[in-house]
């Protein structure tokens, strides 16, 4: 989920943007600085959305850099279990798919692709054994996040798209024309049966 965050912190504005003005200077060592930066706490840094407030600087001897407390927002993407995501599949293994979204990627485990028996071939696709589904790279998916694990430098993100209204955008769609017209002959079977009962009355 994106996530507006505060933060308050002293940003250290390196020298060869000293002929910027203090704010101009401030944002652009935010930017540098905090641009893909993730964090257990607060996510995966998105952008500096603004900064609020810039104190005065301190030089610290033998760094030539300046400190600035500054006061500023940011966007993050903070990715909770149980939450439902979009994405783009990105690359397909033996083993399963991975899906980019956006500013992070998640696994999606071969078991976890489809209900089903699923096969991995050479061209890079992933098929359902009953359903004849496939998955390749570039599908645009829904997944639930059902694993989050910090350790390491990169988040590990696990999906599962073996829920109702999940996976490929074309197998949902098709599921809910499905229903939908399931739905409307199971009504008008109803609708047909109460005529029939006025009739005999």
């Amino acid at each position: 989920m994106f996530y507006e965050v505060l933060v308050t912190d002293h940003v250290r504005v390196e020298p060869n943007k000293f002929g910027m003005s203090t704010d101009k200077a401030v944002r652009a060592q935010l930017e540098e600085s905090y641009s893909g930066f993730q964090d257990k706490d607060i996510g995966t840094v998105v952008s500096v959305l603004d900064v609020l407030e810039v104190k005065e600087g301190i030089i610290i001897p033998g760094d030539g850099a300046a400190y600035y407390e500054s006061t500023f927002k940011l966007i993050v993407f903070k990715p909770e279990l149980q939450e439902i995501v979009y994405g783009t599949v990105e690359e397909i293994t033996n083993f399963g798919a991975f899906l980019s979204m956006g500013p992070i990627r998640g696994m999606i485990h071969i078991s976890q692709t489809m209900d089903d028996f699923v096969s991995f071939s050479d061209t890079g696709v992933l098929t359902g054994k009953d359903g004849k589904k496939n998955l390749v790279q570039g599908d645009k998916c829904m997944a639930r996040i059902v694993a989050i694990s910090y350790k390491g430098e990169d988040p590990k993100i696990g999906l599962t798209m073996r829920q109702p209204g999940l996976g490929k955008l074309d197998w949902v769609k098709a599921e809910k024309e499905k229903t939908t017209k399931q739905t409307e002959q199971a009504i008008a079977k109803e609708n047909k049966a109460a005529a029939k009962g006025k009739k005999k009355k």
